[in-house]
């Protein structure tokens, strides 16, 4: 104790800067220092430090930076880098676009097949024998072949029951128009089948020539029926080839060989030739009519003056059979042929043209050809002008 008083006299009688220089025993720490943290790995300069960082505990030992290598756009902004795709999420994305494009063929193929078979998305819509078929029949008649192949599928369709020929129609050719009445009288005895007419606006001339072979002709009030007669026109363009200094030659055998060009006039004889064939026409329209109408010649002659009627003005003159609407005409053709409540109405199909089937028309529809303009011979017509 005395020689440790002793020291510490000595040391506080040093002076301050060799006090300094002695280590005292309490200098000392009681309890060893933490070992040093380990060196931290070094960090490459491109590597990703956001919040998603993670270690990776197996690095390559070999592997080198590759001088081509560039940093992510995201980790300007903190943001991880931007997953890779799976395998599988190309093969479905692959797998979609084939199936929409299956999809897309079969769809077109199917609406080219229900325009062939005529097929109506309505006729879907009824089963068994309650159905009418409706037919449309508009504008002028220059073709018969639509309208016989839509009456002889329905006439051949034993759920139908009975068809009905929606009538809204001036008329139009007179081969065609006659036609048409051919192949609705014959549905009618073959299929033993009632077909109905339903005038809505006018129903005239080649219109009213197929409405007479039908069983019964409904017609509104304010309808225009009748007009039965012929027309035959066409245009002589010939002071026109002679304003454009052109000159039509024409070689020929038979005095009426070229008659009807519209290049020059007709000849008295022409005339009286072409007379005799719209007046051999007006005896088949008149005899034609009368047949369906139930009456003679004689009765129909006198109203074939090529004069139309309205429904009103029809009726005591025996051109139709009752005053009404298409409705009025459904509802008393489902009652005669024994169906009980609304009946099934069955169309054709909509002879609407998509772009697949307008791109496959015939050239010629798409883009006349103007040579046809001048190529017009004269034409008969039952249609009511």
């Amino acid at each position: 104790m005395r020689t440790g008083g002793r020291d510490n006299r000595r040391a506080s009688q040093l002076p301050l800067k060799w006090s300094k220089l002695l280590i005292m025993p309490e200098d000392f720490p009681t309890t060893p220092p933490p070992p040093p943290p380990p060196p931290a790995p070094a960090t490459p300069p491109y590597a990703y430090r956001g919040p998603y960082a993670q270690a990776q505990p197996y690095g390559n030992p070999y592997a080198q930076a590759s001088p081509y290598a560039q940093a992510s756009p995201y980790a300007a902004y903190g943001l991880p880098p931007r997953p890779r795709r799976s395998p599988w999420f190309w093969v479905a994305v692959t797998g979609s676009s084939f199936a929409l494009i299956a999809l897309l063929i079969t769809a077109m193929v199917w609406s080219t097949v229900r325009s062939i078979n005529g097929d109506s998305a309505t006729a879907l819509n009824g089963f068994g024998g309650s159905k009418i078929a409706v037919i449309d029949i508009d504008g002028v008649i220059l073709d018969a072949d639509k309208v016989n192949t839509q009456i002889r599928k329905f006439g051949d369709d034993s759920s139908v029951k009975a068809i009905i020929l929606h009538i809204n129609s001036p008329g139009g050719g007179a081969a065609a128009s006659q036609e048409i009445y051919n192949e609705v009288i014959r549905v009618r005895k073959d299929k033993n089948k009632p077909i109905i007419a339903s005038v809505e606006s006018v129903g005239a001339s080649g219109a009213y020539y197929i409405a007479s072979g039908c069983d019964k002709i409904y017609a509104n009030e304010a309808s225009v029926v009748g007009s039965v007669g012929v027309i035959m026109e066409w245009t002589n363009y010939g002071d026109l080839m002679r304003w454009a200094k052109l000159k039509s030659v024409v070689i020929h055998t038979g005095t009426l060989k070229d008659a009807g060009d519209p290049t020059r006039d007709m000849t008295p004889e022409e005339q009286a030739y072409f007379q005799s064939l719209v007046d051999n026409m007006y005896g088949q329209f008149v005899h034609d009519v009368a047949t369906g109408r139930h009456t003679s010649d004689d009765k129909i002659r006198p109203l074939a003056t090529g004069q139309v009627w309205t429904g009103e003005q029809a009726i005591p003159l025996g051109l139709i059979d009752k005053l009404g609407g298409f409705r009025v005409a459904l509802m008393d053709t489902a009652k005669s042929v024994k169906i009980s409540g609304e009946p099934t109405i069955v169309r054709p199909s909509s002879d609407k043209k998509g772009l697949f089937a307008t791109l496959s028309d015939d050239s010629n529809s798409l883009f006349p050809n103007p040579s046809k303009l001048l190529d017009q011979a004269p034409g008969f017509y039952f249609m009511w002008k």
